[in-house]
């Protein structure tokens, strides 16, 4: 029987980077959300399930953590292009999202390294 992997509340980096995105993008989600609600309620509903998803699969262990960590990676896909949709559709700025796709390109990449497919 395999061991379940350590505990790390909020140690597990690429947690970290997940919900420091929130933090970074949330004043982006609402002033999305003043100009399209649905999108913009897509976007914070995926930018949660990147974190919620991570921490399940942190505490998960053989194909339940890889399952988890697939679907933290396609939350995180459908952020960023959320992201560029409302720069399509001009509710913001290219420049306003450059910080925030940053971090989420940084745990797509960690979450590539986790098993998580594309």
């Amino acid at each position: 029987m395999q061991a379940k992997p350590p505990h790390r509340p909020f140690g597990f980096h690429v947690l970290e980077l997940a919900v420091q995105a929130i933090e970074l993008l949330r004043p982006t989600v609402a002033h999305i959300r003043r100009c399209d609600r649905d999108l913009g309620e897509q976007l914070r509903r995926s930018l949660s399930s990147i974190a919620l998803n991570i921490a399940e699969g942190d505490r998960s262990q053989g194909g339940h953590r890889i399952a988890r960590f697939s679907t933290a990676a396609g939350s995180n896909s459908e952020s960023r292009v959320a992201l560029r949709v409302a720069v399509a559709w001009g509710y913001i700025r290219p420049h306003e999202i450059e910080p925030g796709e940053e971090l989420l390109n940084r745990v797509a990449a960690m979450l590539h390294r986790l098993g998580a497919t594309r």
